[in-house]
C-alpha cells in the first residue's frame, strides 16, 4: 500500500507537469497554425525534423534511463558510479554525432531533403545533443524521487519556450519556421545550466567493468527504444519521401501533425506513469506480491486512459479550436491516433516482464516486429490514402508488439492480468464512444457538451463503484 500511495503522488506531480506542459504546448499550436499558413508547409516541415530529432536521440540516450535504475537499485553498486558510467557514455556518442553532423552538414542536409536550409539540421542537432546530456540527470531526479525538482525544470523550459515563441511570432513578427527550433535550443541550452551545480556533487568514477554489463544490458533496451520511437515517427519521417505529390507533401503532413498533436493526451498519460512507475517496479521486484502490484498497475493505467479518451472525444468541439482552421479537415483522424497510444501504453505496462529478468532482446523483437508491421502500412498506405494510412499504422504496429509482449509474457513470466475486466471496460468505454459520436452534428455547443459531460460522469461513476467505493466489512 505504501508503494500505491508514493505512485499515485509521484504519478500525480510527474503527471502534472507533464499535462500541463504538454496543454501550455498545445497553445503554441495556434500560433503555429495561425502565423504558418497550411499551404507553406512550415508546419510539416517542423513536424518532420522534429520526427528524426525524437529518432536520434532515443540513440545518444542508448537505453541509459533504464540501465540507470536497474543497475543503481543493486546492492553492489554505488548509484554515483552507475550515474559517472551511464553520462559518460551518453557524453561520447553525443559527442561524435555532433562531429559528424558538422563535418558532413551537406550531404545530411541533402539527404534530408533540406538542402536550402542546412541551418535546421545544425540548430536541431545541437538541441538534441543537449537534450540527450540532460537525460542522466533527470533521471538521478527520478531515482532519488524529487520529483518536485524535475517538474520544476520541466514547466521551466515549457514556459520559456512559450514565452519566447510569442515574442518572435507575435512581437517581432518573425514567423519562418527557423525560429521554432532556434528558440528550442535557446531553451534547452538555459535548462542545461541548471544542473552543472548537480554534476559537481557526484563522485564521479567510471567503471569499465560496470560499463560493459550496462552496454549488454541497454543494448537490445537501444533496439526497442529505436523502433518504438519508430513506431511514434516513421510516418513522419517518410510522409515526404512516399507521397507522390512533392509539393504538397509537407502540407499534408502538417495537417497530420497539427491533429495528431491533440490525440498526444494518451502519449502525456504514458510518460507521467512512466516517470513514476519505473523506479517503483525495479526497487519492488523481489517483493513477494509483485505480479499482483503490476497487474493492479495495468488495470489502473488502463481505466484512465479510457477515461482520457471519452473525455477528448466528448469535448472535441471545444478542442478543435486549438487548432487553425486550416488545419481541420484531419480531425477524424484523431481517435484512430489515441487508440493507438493506448495501445502503446499497454505494450509499456506489459514490458517488466522482460526487463526484470533481464531478457530484453525481447522487448526489442516484438518492437521490431510492430515497427516493420507499420512501415509496411505506411509504405503502402501513404500513396493511396494520405495521412489516414499513417493514423491505422500505428493502430496495427502497437497492436502486434502488444498482442506479442502478451502472449510471449504469460508464457515466460505470468502475471495475472484482470483480461475479462479491462474487456469490460473497453466494451463499456466502446458504447459511450458511439453514443458521442452520434450526438447531432447541428446540436448547439452546450447540449453537445451537456451530453458528453454526461456520459463521461456515468463512466466515471462506474469505474468509482466498481473500483474505488469501500465495501462495508464483513
Amino acid at each position: 500500500m505504501a508503494n500505491l500511495k508514493a505512485l499515485a503522488k509521484d504519478t500525480a506531480i510527474y503527471g502534472l507537469s507533464s499535462i500541463v506542459g504538454r496543454f501550455l504546448n498545445y497553445m503554441l499550436m495556434p500560433l503555429y497554425t495561425h502565423y504558418m499558413p497550411k499551404e507553406s508547409g512550415d508546419y510539416g516541415v517542423s513536424t518532420n525534423i522534429y520526427a528524426y530529432s525524437a529518432l536520434i536521440l532515443v540513440v545518444l540516450t542508448f537505453g541509459m534511463e533504464t540501465a540507470l535504475f536497474r543497475f543503481a537499485n543493486n546492492e553492489h553498486e554505488q548509484p554515483d558510479t552507475v550515474f559517472s558510467t551511464a553520462f559518460s557514455i551518453i557524453g561520447s556518442l553525443t559527442a561524435v554525432f555532433l562531429l559528424l553532423c558538422f563535418s558532413f552538414i551537406t550531404p545530411v542536409a541533402d539527404f534530408l531533403g533540406y538542402s536550402e536550409h542546412p541551418e535546421y539540421i545544425l540548430i536541431m542537432a545541437t538541441a538534441v545533443a543537449l537534450d540527450a546530456l540532460q537525460t542522466m540527470p533527470f533521471s538521478f531526479l527520478r531515482f532519488h524521487h524529487q520529483a518536485v525538482r524535475f517538474a520544476s525544470l520541466k514547466l521551466l523550459f515549457i514556459m520559456l519556450n512559450i514565452t519566447l515563441n510569442v515574442f518572435f511570432f507575435v512581437v517581432l513578427g518573425k514567423t519562418s519556421v527557423f525560429y521554432v527550433f532556434f528558440i528550442n535550443l535557446l531553451c534547452t541550452g538555459f535548462v542545461t545550466f541548471f544542473f552543472i551545480p548537480d554534476l559537481f556533487k557526484i563522485r564521479w568514477h567510471v567503471d569499465t567493468r560496470l560499463m560493459r554489463r550496462m552496454l549488454s544490458y541497454s543494448w537490445p533496451i537501444l533496439v526497442l527504444g529505436v523502433t518504438g520511437m519508430l513506431n511514434q515517427t516513421a510516418d513522419k519521417i517518410i510522409f515526404p519521401k512516399v507521397y507522390p505529390d512533392e509539393a504538397q507533401a509537407n502540407v499534408e503532413l502538417g495537417v497530420y501533425g497539427s491533429c495528431a498533436k491533440v490525440a498526444m493526451i494518451m502519449a502525456m498519460i504514458t510518460q507521467a506513469f512512466r516517470y513514476a512507475y519505473e523506479p517503483i517496479v525495479f526497487a519492488k521486484a523481489k517483493d513477494a506480491d509483485k505480479n499482483e502490484y503490476y497487474a493492479l498497475g495495468m488495470k489502473f493505467f488502463y481505466i484512465f486512459t479510457l477515461l482520457a479518451f471519452l473525455c477528448v472525444t466528448g469535448y472535441m468541439p471545444l478542442l478543435r479550436n486549438m487548432i487553425g482552421a486550416d488545419y481541420r479537415e484531419g480531425l477524424h483522424i484523431i481517435p484512430i491516433v489515441m487508440t493507438a497510444e493506448i495501445m502503446m501504453g499497454i505494450y509499456f505496462n506489459l514490458s517488466f516482464w522482460y526487463k526484470l529478468i533481464d531478457k530484453t532482446i525481447y522487448g526489442a523483437l516484438f518492437s521490431m516486429a510492430g515497427c516493420i508491421v507499420l512501415l509496411a502500412v505506411n509504405v503502402w498506405g501513404i500513396p493511396h490514402y494520405s495521412y489516414i494510412a499513417c493514423a491505422w499504422g500505428g493502430v496495427a504496429g502497437y497492436g502486434t508488439a502488444m498482442l506479442l509482449s502478451y502472449i510471449v509474457g504469460q508464457r515466460l513470466n505470468p502475471i495475472p492480468y484482470p483480461v475479462r475486466t479491462m474487456a469490460a471496460y473497453t466494451l463499456l468505454a466502446a458504447a459511450f464512444y458511439v453514443a458521442i459520436i452520434h450526438i447531432p452534428a447541428d446540436a448547439p455547443l452546450w447540449l453537445h457538451l451537456g451530453i458528453s459531460t454526461a456520459i463521461i460522469l456515468a463512466f466515471t461513476a462506474v469505474i468509482y463503484w466498481r473500483e474505488l467505493r469501500k465495501k462495508p466489512s464483513a
